[in-house]
């Protein structure tokens, strides 16, 4: 996997290069749905990213946010699961907390995972079996064991609307970060121990993610306590991710199973 692996990281830097001629500065926003936006700059990464992956792997598949989704990736054993900017409305905000998302998926699985935020200057990235990096140094998750000291990555929204309600006072503190993927990177680093969503995501939100923060060490299921399978006919994850060291996400999982709001 390291020529898929080369590849991927390739097309996260020149995805990156594009995506900052338009960060801070002007370009059109159109709304997919509700507080769904998209940029001049999530559609020009879209296209260099497909660009340089379909030059060398012409026959794999090809699942995008930025993308009319096709049947035919269903029939495949590789899929890339792309998300060109994740955070776009962070993006739009000027707010560093964003990032470049690229997966590829084997027979359902995750084996190679690059995220780029261009405007921090992250590269991390991983392969199957071959642990987590971020710009070249190994990176490791949490090694926190105890929720009343954890830290735990949320949206902003949900806090706001009241969806955390019944978690947030069982850890130490929260920490406010925009996008999901970013988010996963920042847990796969160590500088944070729990995240915790109930909104349903979409499968190019977190796969890349998935496999960088499982490397680092950590974990990231859905509300059964089970791990993700990607490449499905609904790409949506309907339940909720809960992500960090195996330890914490079993207890948040049961306390999340036990608390009357959420059961």
């Amino acid at each position: 996997m390291q020529k898929e692996l080369e590849i991927a990281i390739q097309a996260a830097k020149e995805a990156g290069e594009i995506a900052m001629g338009y960060y801070q500065g002007s370009y059109n926003v159109r709304e997919k749905s509700p507080n769904n936006p998209v940029t001049t700059a999530d559609l020009m990464t879209n296209q260099r990213i497909r660009e340089i992956i379909y030059h060398t792997f012409p026959d794999d598949g090809w699942l995008s946010e930025e993308t009319e989704d096709s049947p035919d990736r269903l029939a495949k054993s590789r899929v890339w699961v792309v998300d060109p900017i994740d955070g776009t409305e962070e993006f739009i905000a000027g707010t560093p907390e964003f990032a470049i998302s690229i997966a590829l998926v084997v027979e359902g699985t995750p084996v190679i995972g690059v995220l780029h935020n261009p405007a921090t200057a992250e590269l991390f990235y991983a392969y199957a079996g071959g642990g987590a990096f971020c710009n070249g140094t190994p990176i490791y998750s949490s090694s926190c064991r105890c929720l009343k000291q954890a830290s735990m990555l949320v949206s902003q929204t949900e806090h706001r609307k009241g969806l955390l309600a019944g978690l947030i006072p069982l850890v130490a503190e929260i920490q406010y970060i925009g996008s999901v993927t970013y988010k996963l990177a920042r847990l796969a680093a160590g500088a944070g121990d729990l995240y915790v969503t109930v909104r349903p995501k979409n499968e190019w939100d977190f796969c890349a993610g998935d496999l960088i923060l499982c490397e680092a060490g950590g974990v990231l299921w859905d509300k059964a306590g089970q791990i993700i399978s990607y490449n499905k006919k609904r790409v949506k994850q309907p339940t909720g991710l809960f992500a960090g060291n195996p330890t914490l996400v079993k207890q948040i999982l049961h306390c999340y199973s036990s608390t009357p709001v959420y059961v």
